[in-house]
């Protein structure tokens, strides 16, 4: 996984919906099958701001951000279901968010935005990887394994991670989603 270099008086950061139980062990039993080296340190997710570096200075404005774009989001529901692929660009597969896609792609817009400003490597696209920088045939057994996936829950918030010295994504903080729709 390519993460950004993380200087003195920093720390690396990410926004994501969290994947609830039952289906958060679901998938973390998929990652940990396909032999993904990440399955283990980083929770089920529908990434809004991928790995990013703050300076720790900073972190008020964060998350008083985080807040602030949470006040003005309402809950909705999420469905996943089938697998997908980011290849040949990416060795990533991933399971697919199949409602839920249009109020991710406005809750990723709004946090890349004020102390969280930045540029995207590539388009956002709302997913939940299951396997990753793996073998090519590790890639097709994923796919094929989440094919039939399903899970549907409702989004309450958004969680705020932190990047640990020891490689495990943490939630540091729960932002939840306050408007009405």
């Amino acid at each position: 996984m390519r993460l950004p270099e993380r200087g003195a008086g920093q720390t690396r950061i990410g926004v994501a919906v969290r994947v609830p139980e039952p289906f958060a062990a679901v998938l973390e039993d998929a990652r940990r099958r396909s032999g993904d080296p990440f399955a283990d340190v980083i929770p089920p997710h529908v990434t809004l701001l991928g790995p990013t570096v703050v300076d720790i200075a900073r972190l008020d404005d964060v998350h008083a951000h985080l807040a602030g774009v949470a006040a003005h989001a309402a809950p909705f529901n999420m469905l996943l279901r089938g697998s997908g692929t980011f290849r040949p660009v990416s060795p990533v597969v991933f399971v697919q968010v199949a409602a839920g896609i249009a109020e991710c792609e406005r809750l990723e817009q709004a946090i890349r935005t004020g102390p969280l400003d930045q540029d995207l490597r590539f388009n956002y696209h709302p997913h939940v990887t299951v396997a990753h920088e793996v073998p090519d045939n590790a890639l097709d057994a994923a796919f094929e394994d989440m094919a039939g996936f399903e899970a549907a829950f409702r989004v309450t918030a958004v969680d705020l991670f932190e990047h640990g010295d020891d490689g495990v994504w943490r939630t540091v903080q729960t932002f939840g989603l306050r408007a009405t729709a």
